[in-house]
């Protein structure tokens, strides 16, 4: 049985700010820089969803991509789009909201919602050049 990746892909806008709260300013400026920046700053960012299994025999998916593609409307567009991540968004109350934590905050999202058999992986762009990927491990 052949395994195959499908791949949806996203995006959100929102705000943050790089900071830790047990840090004095001068240390967050230092670690953080400008994304350190008291009245926050935003990214378009871009989102990647690839779901990897063996091909269903009877559906020739590996996933519904509309069942993909609403599970990333729930889980991620409507939670944190237009969204002050470090003020909005309940998962980042206590977490700085790096692209890292982010596409970490959205696999946790997206994992239960799919078949145990299915892998993911998240790759998230914060900007055209800087992304990150994860896939759980």
């Amino acid at each position: 049985m052949n395994k195959v990746t499908v791949s949806r892909k996203a995006h959100f806008n929102a705000a943050h700010r790089l900071y830790r709260k047990d840090w004095n300013d001068e240390k967050n400026y230092e670690v953080f820089g400008k994304c350190n920046n008291p009245n926050f700053h935003g990214h378009n960012y871009e989102l990647i969803v690839s779901v990897t299994g063996k091909i269903d025999q009877e559906t020739g998916y590996v996933i519904d991509m509309k069942i993909l593609k609403d599970i990333i409307k729930v889980e991620v567009e409507d939670a944190f789009d237009h969204k002050n991540l470090n003020l909005q968004v309940e998962d980042f109350k206590d977490l700085n909201p790096t692209a890292e934590n982010i596409s970490v905050v959205i696999y946790n999202k997206i994992k239960p919602r799919l078949a145990k058999n299915l892998k993911l992986e998240i790759t998230l762009y914060e900007t055209p050049r800087n992304f990150v990927t994860y896939s759980g491990n």
